[in-house]
């Protein structure tokens, strides 16, 4: 046996090992990483606010616990009034279901020519196996949904713990990455770290005015069609349809088309219609445009990046995808040479000039052509024809 062959097969062994534990740690911790990850970029988010109440001459802690404080206020103050509201119309519903009811069995037994009551339903109902299986499924995951929201709200915790520790220590975690780095490592860690700032805070102030947007058009919606609370819900809308990828969207509209419904169910039909429509309004025509001024990045390019990202982290990836994408392209950007483009028409989309008098000659040519072999067979004697 060689020498070399004992520590070459102790080296594999160890390089196997070392990545089978690199690996199991990785996916134990995918959650913190996920978590520091959206800390991070709230922090990048957060830091111009914060620079320039430490420019003014506030300290730095004090000024990202107001920023903090600010955002929460506004946070749970919304919150609760939304969830009063939600709360009222409940209550209203139910006491509302008798009549809801009565109309639908009006309506079965108008068209189905059928005897029906409520009291025979409501038997039925009670009676009937599926309630009762209903019943005992929902009181035993009880403390499955109280889990799922303690851990919801102990990850939310977490997230804000470390991006107030990145927003507030900001300098001295910037410090202490160039600390370890020669000067001219430094000089390009502190730019892209610029443009990140720079770059997260565009594409913040680009969904906060698409959210005024989408609030304000569902706002004289609810206004024309005289739904209840329609301030407040169009300040869900807007909000909640931007700022929560994915499912967004859906969870936007089912809102103001339960309000509507209590008023009128042609109402949540019309709310409905309106949502699906102003949702490829924002998708093919105002997101892409705002994206490309704000983030400056191409439209597809952002698209591109959602769906990569959705596809790798899920909703945090489509969340952070522009904001780090636009940051890598502006920061690669710098590196990459370029060069000043010839004055040539194909560059604007233009064929040649000369490309079109060459063809023009071309068809002269072999029209001219064509029409002398066609004289020379009509000629004395067919000459043409016999050569």
């Amino acid at each position: 046996m060689p020498r070399w062959l004992p520590r070459a097969m102790v080296l594999a062994l160890g390089l196997y090992a070392s990545f089978q534990l690199a690996s199991w740690a990785f996916h134990q911790l995918i959650g913190l990483l996920i978590n520091i990850l959206i800390a991070f970029f709230l922090a990048l988010a957060m830091e111009p606010a914060v620079g320039r109440m430490a420019a003014r001459g506030m300290r730095r802690g004090l000024a990202t616990f107001l920023v903090f404080l600010s955002v929460l206020v506004v946070g749970v103050g919304f919150v609760v009034l939304l969830g009063s509201m939600l709360a009222g119309q409940i209550i209203d519903m139910v006491e509302d279901f008798p009549k809801y009811l009565d109309s639908v069995i009006r309506w079965i037994n108008g068209v189905f020519h059928t005897e029906l009551s409520r009291v025979d339903v409501q038997d039925s109902l009670l009676r009937s196996d599926w309630l009762r299986k209903y019943v005992q499924n929902s009181a035993s995951g009880v403390l499955d949904v109280s889990a799922t929201v303690l851990g919801g709200l102990f990850q939310l915790l977490m997230i804000f713990l470390f991006s107030f520790y990145f927003a507030a220590d900001g300098p001295r975690l910037r410090r202490a990455l160039c600390s370890v780095l020669p000067p001219a490592k430094q000089a390009e860690v502190l730019r892209a770290w610029e443009i990140a700032v720079d770059k997260t805070g565009g594409y913040i102030y680009s969904r906060g005015l698409m959210a005024l947007i989408s609030g304000a058009a569902h706002f004289v919606l609810l206004e024309i069609l005289g739904v209840p609370y329609a301030p407040a819900l169009a300040v869900w809308v807007g909000l909640v349809s931007q700022f929560i990828p994915t499912i967004g969207t859906y969870l936007a509209g089912a809102l103001p088309m339960l309000i509507a419904f209590t008023e009128d169910p042609w109402y949540a039909l019309w709310v409905l219609g309106f949502v699906v429509v102003y949702q490829q309004f924002e998708n093919y025509v105002l997101q892409p445009k705002l994206t490309a001024k704000t983030v400056h990045i191409h439209p597809a390019v952002a698209f591109g990046s959602v769906v990569a990202g959705t596809a790798l982290l899920g909703a945090v990836g489509a969340l952070i995808a522009i904001p780090a994408v636009a940051t890598l392209q502006a920061f690669f950007g710098a590196y990459v040479r370029r060069y000043d483009v010839t004055d040539d028409p194909r560059v604007h989309g233009h064929h040649r000039p000369r490309a079109r008098r060459a063809l023009a000659r071309m068809r002269g040519a072999l029209r001219h052509g064509r029409t002398a072999r066609d004289t020379g067979a009509s000629g004395p004697g067919g000459s043409s024809q016999e050569a």
